[in-house]
């Protein structure tokens, strides 16, 4: 059995090549980039994490081409016997800025979907399509229940990002309906780990967001000046959200595990999706307390904003991340739970777990819930 996989050197994707070197004898990577290099980085980020693994040089296949382009930009002869080999295509690359370009989210998260689909369906077999989405194809529904059958975007959306995995999943149900092959989609929730950082592994999504809160403190305090001037000590900025909200947060070794045993399972007829989310919500003065440690900046999480200072004026503006604090939905997963029952649901999600699996920060201090008077 032959096995495909994009996007195997980010964050879930390596992870999810970790599960599948444990279920095949070799994995096919479509990757951008000069085959052995990226062959070598993939050996060294499974190494920190899965030691066990032998013979990845020869296990670990790399194909160079790129999902942005017709054919992946491969020779025709070497797309075709490509295509013709594979029984499973599992697509997890993706641009993931939350609030980018859309025409730019569009190309590798839309078009890339589509010449991936196009692979899929150029071959002589009929191969698997595992597609990695989103849960926040869900949009700005803020309340209530998602549910894995759902897909609609009545409510709009918080960011680009969930607007071009939302067109993505679209594009899936379509070419599903018009080939009638069979595709699974995968839904996971804001994915974590409590892996310490290191240059060998993916950086942690979580990063980019930390990086926002300090940069956009830098840049009102201009050069050389650290957040702790504008904001010292005595001080909390606010945020608009919820005191009582709540986020999924999952751990990314388990929902790449969770992934793997769902394909185990006999392909399904047509469409099947999975939301692959973490049992119990994550309060937002959880999250609002990682910020915090991580950015240097003191957090007021609060219903409402009135008189905001400059700072929180250009924070308002912040659109992809700081909207999630509004949240209090949650998600169904009632598919995943028939199929694997409890033993595929995480430990509870603490805020030092969170923290271990991200760079220390000192000096800390704790998130305030209540209104800024």
């Amino acid at each position: 059995m032959r096995v495909a996989l994009t996007g195997a050197t980010g964050f879930l994707g390596l992870r999810l090549l970790h599960e599948l070197l444990r279920r095949h004898p070799s994995v096919t990577v479509l990757a951008r980039g000069e085959p052995d290099r990226v062959r070598e980085r993939i050996i060294r980020g499974l190494g920190r994490f899965a030691p066990g693994l032998t013979g990845l040089a020869d296990r670990v296949q790399v194909v160079s081409a790129r999902i942005t382009e017709p054919g992946l930009a491969l020779p025709k002869s070497d797309y075709q016997e490509l295509a013709d080999s594979l029984d499973a295509i599992w697509h997890c690359a993706g641009n993931t800025t939350l609030d980018g370009d859309l025409a730019t989210l569009r190309e590798v998260n839309v078009e890339g979907t589509r010449y991936v689909l196009d692979l899929a369906g150029a071959g002589r077999r009929t191969p698997v399509v595992f597609h990695v989405s989103t849960a926040f194809v869900a949009g700005a529904r803020r309340t209530g229940v998602v549910y894995e059958d759902e897909l609609t975007d009545a409510y709009g959306f918080e960011g680009t990002y969930e607007q071009s995995k939302f067109e993505a999943e679209q594009l899936v149900h379509a070419w599903a309906r018009a080939t009638g092959r069979p595709v699974v989609i995968f839904r996971p929730s804001v994915l974590t780990t409590g892996l310490p950082p290191h240059p060998d592994l993916p950086e942690h999504p979580l990063l980019n967001i930390t990086r926002n809160l300090s940069g956009i403190a830098r840049s009102q305090l201009g050069p050389g000046r650290t957040p702790d001037v504008l904001l010292p000590r005595t001080h909390r900025f606010r945020i608009l959200g919820r005191p009582d909200g709540q986020l999924n947060l999952m751990p990314v070794e388990s929902a790449a595990a969770v992934m793997a045993r769902l394909a185990d399972l006999p392909p399904p007829d047509g469409v099947e999706t999975y939301h692959v989310v973490h049992g119990q919500e994550t309060p937002v003065v959880v999250f609002g307390r990682l910020l915090e440690q991580l950015s240097g900046v003191r957090i007021a999480v609060v219903p409402e904003l009135p008189d905001p200072s400059p700072y929180e004026s250009v924070l308002s503006l912040v659109r992809g991340v700081f909207c999630y604090l509004r949240h209090h939905r949650r998600y169904d997963d009632s598919r995943v739970r028939a199929r694997l029952g409890p033993a595929g649901v995480p430990e509870h999600i603490s805020l030092e777990y969170l923290l271990s699996g991200l760079p220390p920060r000192t000096e800390a201090a704790p998130v305030d819930l209540e209104p800024h008077r």
